[in-house]
């Protein structure tokens, strides 16, 4: 089960990490790096922004730790929870609104990230980037590798 995990990990947090950038882009002009600096900046605070190159692989690295811990804890909640079996458009969904609630209520207020006001419109935005690079890929891959199992 940890290789398939391992495996969605990489699957998901590239497409999500790539999500944010291109969303990141079109609507700010914003470059990857900085994305991978304001994720650093969750530990090192604002001289994640003024550090070095060893801030975007720090960036990198939490984004893909959060990745990781999206795709166990699915992994190791979907054999006890008979409701999601089969359901992909419900797990889709809730993977993407558990991911949101936990990064925007749990990880970021308790982080350095510099803070800032909520915005209905990049709520719904980021949202969708996580159903699509999060929700989808963790499902599939769930669904596929517990069918042979259960």
């Amino acid at each position: 089960m940890w290789k398939q995990i391992f495996k969605t990990t990489l699957l998901a947090g590239t497409l999500d990490i790539t999500g944010a950038c291109v969303h990141a882009y079109i609507a700010a002009k914003l470059m990857p790096a900085f994305i991978l600096r304001y994720v650093a900046s969750g530990v090192f605070g604002n001289s994640a922004f003024t550090g070095g190159n060893s801030m975007l692989l720090w960036g990198l690295f939490f984004h893909f730790i959060i990745a990781f811990a999206c795709t166990a804890c699915f992994f190791l909640l979907y054999p006890h929870l008979k409701c999601l079996h089969g359901k992909w458009v419900l797990n889709i969904f809730l993977i993407a609104i558990v991911a949101w609630a936990v990064t925007n209520l749990l990880i970021k207020p308790i982080s350095n990230v510099p803070p800032s006001s909520f915005n209905l419109s990049k709520a719904i935005i980021a949202c969708m980037v996580l159903v699509v690079c999060i929700g989808l890929p963790i499902a599939w891959s769930a669904d596929k590798f517990f069918k042979k199992k259960l």
